[in-house]
């Protein structure tokens, strides 16, 4: 098994960062090859640049200015995100990954003689895991849409294997948490991670991926 971490706090005493330290725990216990992008520890550049835009549909160029991001997503099969939720999506840093790491030609192929429409490019990802914090309830969370949860599950996740198995765990209400709350799902936490790394018992979800051509959920004062 390998997995990439991608992680996402300014803070390193942050709640994320304990989420971190579950996640981490349980992949070694594995036995599993771990790489990890802290986004901003490394100072992930998180702009798509006009020369970025310029070159983006050229495969043999585009992944240039990224090339170890995009090194590590081709030699994962198990992918992690762990993240605050800021006005209900994915905060501007992770954001920016996504933009410019899982390119065409990494992430996915673009319409071409093969097909017209894009293609899905990480079918070699079998493991999809999303832990984050949200200021908001579960159920404003959902009226609102989940836009976080939607981009790396449905949209990202549609991208991988077709058996592809997935886990998500989110502390709502985070800024009314308490020492329970917070320990409680640190612990569900691991039960998601125990469920996201055992031997598949058949196949590896049951959930239906429709085909690609041929081939916080939080609030503004969600810090977690």
């Amino acid at each position: 098994m390998r997995a990439l971490v991608v992680f996402c706090h300014p803070k390193t005493d942050s709640y994320n960062a304990a989420v971190l330290d579950v996640v981490l725990s349980k992949l070694r216990d594995a036995g599993a090859e771990i790489r990890i992008s802290d986004l901003y520890r490394s100072a992930f550049q998180p702009v798509l640049s006009g020369s970025d835009l310029d070159r983006y549909l050229s495969c043999a160029e585009n992944a240039d200015p990224v090339c170890d991001e995009v090194a590590k997503v081709r030699w994962c099969d198990t992918l992690i995100f762990i993240y605050p939720t800021w006005w209900y999506g994915l905060p501007a840093m992770l954001k920016g990954w996504l933009d410019r790491v899982l390119l065409p030609g990494v992430a996915f192929h673009m319409p071409d003689d093969a097909g017209p429409d894009i293609r899905p490019g990480l079918r070699h990802i079998s493991r999809l895991g999303v832990f984050t914090t949200c200021g908001a309830s579960r159920g404003l969370t959902a009226l609102v849409g989940a836009p976080g949860r939607r981009t790396l599950l449905r949209g990202l996740g549609i991208l991988c294997s077709q058996r592809c198995r997935k886990r998500f765990a989110a502390h709502y209400r985070m800024d009314s948490s308490t020492p329970k709350s917070r320990t409680t799902h640190l612990a569900r936490v691991g039960t998601k991670m125990d469920g996201l790394l055992s031997e598949p018992r058949g196949l590896l979800s049951r959930t239906r991926i429709p085909k690609l051509g041929a081939a916080g959920d939080g609030t503004a004062g969600a810090r977690g």
